[in-house]
């Protein structure tokens, strides 16, 4: 029985060797997805805003600075633009931030405004989220820097991508 088991013994370690480099392999790739997603973070037009947070609370409803300014999450299924299916624009609360197209707007169903794409590749960046026990990619407003929500790679064609966005972090214009 001993002998069976240093026998095996280099079969798990091998097993364990090729795991190892699918998972960092993975996860490298997925790094270089995500800058290959958002590769110019210049914000549009080179606009830049920036706030003290006195000011913040002067222009935003409560929901609208914990959200934006203390990157809190809206409870799911109570914005009203997730209802939304109107041509137009959504746009930053904060800033006015054109974000994203209504033509890239999905049910995702999971009760918040959900997107394949945003309007243009520098409306929004990633940052890293490591609350809550978990690692998650953030997009954020690269004009203000507000919180908007998450994005992750379960979303629809042709992206894949699935922004999933608080409804309280941002403004509909129909078109």
């Amino acid at each position: 029985m001993k002998n069976t088991l240093l026998l095996l013994l280099p079969a798990w370690l091998l097993t364990g060797f090729i795991y190892l480099g699918a998972w960092t392999s993975s996860a490298s790739n997925q790094t270089v997805d995500q800058s290959k997603r958002l590769a110019d973070e210049k914000p549009p037009g080179g606009r830049k805003v920036v706030k003290t947070d006195a000011e913040w609370k002067k222009i935003l409803t409560p929901d609208q600075y914990a959200v934006l300014r203390e990157h809190g999450t809206e409870r799911a299924f109570t914005s009203p633009l997730n209802d939304i299916h109107d041509h137009g624009v959504f746009y930053c609360a904060a800033c006015h931030n054109p974000l994203f197209s209504s033509d890239t707007k999905f049910d995702s169903r999971t009760g918040w405004p959900s997107f394949y794409a945003p309007i243009a590749k520098n409306a929004v960046k990633d940052a890293s989220d490591k609350s809550y026990g978990m690692v998650r990619t953030e997009v954020v407003c690269t004009v203000c820097g507000g919180h908007l929500g998450h994005v992750f790679d379960d979303g629809p064609k042709p992206t894949g991508l699935r922004y999933c966005m608080n409804g309280v972090a941002m403004t509909f214009e129909k078109k």
